[in-house]
């Protein structure tokens, strides 16, 4: 990954390469708002979980948001579609 992006986005796309759940929740906010690369939008922590577990892999996000030291908006790029 380029040393531009943000730790927190390392991280969490770190862990969700590990598929390390536990590690990832404390990582996103509550209430969470997540947009997939087809322009889907999900909210929820636990429904971000979810729609995560049942990707292959993701990259960083073209767009987020950082509240509460969590991310709290992420935005994937619609590249490779």
């Amino acid at each position: 990954m380029s040393p531009a992006i943000e730790p927190m986005v390392r991280h969490v796309v770190a862990a969700i390469g590990r598929r390390d759940w536990e590690g990832l929740k404390p990582l996103l906010h509550p209430y969470l708002h997540w947009t997939g690369r087809d322009g889907r939008v999900i909210r929820g922590r636990r429904n971000v979980l979810v729609y995560l577990a049942a990707m292959p892999a993701i990259r960083p996000p073209s767009h987020h948001e950082i509240r509460d030291a969590q991310i709290y908006r992420w935005v994937e790029d619609n590249f490779g579609r």
